[in-house]
């Protein structure tokens, strides 16, 4: 099953892919695609009761409206360095032997076709396409890596953008050059496992204004997705909705000769092969003045 939700942010309605590609809307069965509604159990009887009676839900045109995340803002955004060999090796970094794990604001979650603010200040604004895991039914401290699967609702296509200024010569904390807003895209479906397939042979790609940056495979990854999952779910617990961002393939500006970072006007187009792709128009961003 394909998951998307559809609507200005702050008023997504739940809506999925059904019988002829048609989109509809769930607003009748699910209040959101959050908590419960995304356990994987849960996702099969919705999935089987699609099929029955998609004719009774109202269709919905995704390119008339937004499409927002594909779930609800939120839950924990957790991003994984270092986990492609490709992406180690144009760094000039050693593979870690444990993954590299990091934060990102939750604010940062966007649609896949949302604007990417780039931050007053900021220079080195860098894309990273990614395979995004979400998690579906809580985790803490799994067995081992083959108890994973059962707690993931799905995979989705992710960028996770970062501002290498403040991620690097701000103090060597991650968090900081992830967590400006617009900063984590993602969609713009969420792909049940059963669709998905394999999720550690999935082609990502990104572009930026139609050339070519990224071109890489999940089979490159260092720790793979269900290993990922139980070694996050032995410091921490994830609960339905939290997002793992898994890596990024070899390609990004910073591993470039000329760093060609992002600016005004750039357009970057994010793909994970069968889970959609993005297309974003960069901007500046605008700092709110608050009244005193």
């Amino acid at each position: 099953m394909r998951l998307l939700r559809i609507g200005q942010p702050g008023e997504e309605r739940p809506c999925a892919v059904g019988p002829g590609s048609v989109v509809r809307d769930l607003s009748a069965w699910v209040p959101d695609w959050t908590g419960a509604a995304l356990d994987p159990d849960v996702l099969r009887e919705l999935g089987a009761r699609l099929d029955r009676e998609a004719g009774t839900l109202p269709a919905v045109d995704p390119a008339a409206e937004r499409v927002g995340p594909p779930v609800r803002p939120g839950g924990h955004l957790l991003s994984i360095g270092l986990n492609y060999r490709m992406h180690a090796a144009e760094a000039g970094l050693a593979l870690p032997d444990e993954p590299i794990v990091s934060s990102k604001a939750p604010t940062t979650l966007v649609g896949p076709y949302d604007d990417l603010l780039l931050p007053p200040g900021g220079e080195k604004t860098d894309w990273e396409v990614e395979l995004a895991v979400v998690i579906g039914r809580r985790a803490q401290y799994l067995p081992d890596p083959a108890a994973a699967p059962a707690h993931v609702a799905g995979y989705a296509t992710a960028n996770d953008v970062s501002e290498r200024s403040w991620l690097l010569e701000r103090g060597g904390q991650w968090v900081k050059g992830k967590s400006f807003e617009s900063f984590s895209p993602l969609g713009p479906w969420l792909v049940t496992p059963d669709e998905a397939g394999d999720p550690q042979r999935l082609r990502l790609t990104c572009r930026v204004n139609g050339r070519l940056m990224q071109d890489g495979s999940t089979a490159d990854m260092v720790h793979d997705v269900d290993r990922l999952v139980w070694y996050l779910s032995q410091f921490m617990v994830l609960h339905p909705g939290d997002v793992v961002l898994t890596g990024t393939p070899g390609g990004v500006a910073l591993g470039r000769p000329d760093q060609p970072f992002l600016r005004a006007d750039d357009v970057v187009e994010a793909e994970v092969a069968g889970l959609g792709a993005h297309r974003q128009l960069c901007r500046a961003a605008v700092p709110v003045k608050t009244p005193l």
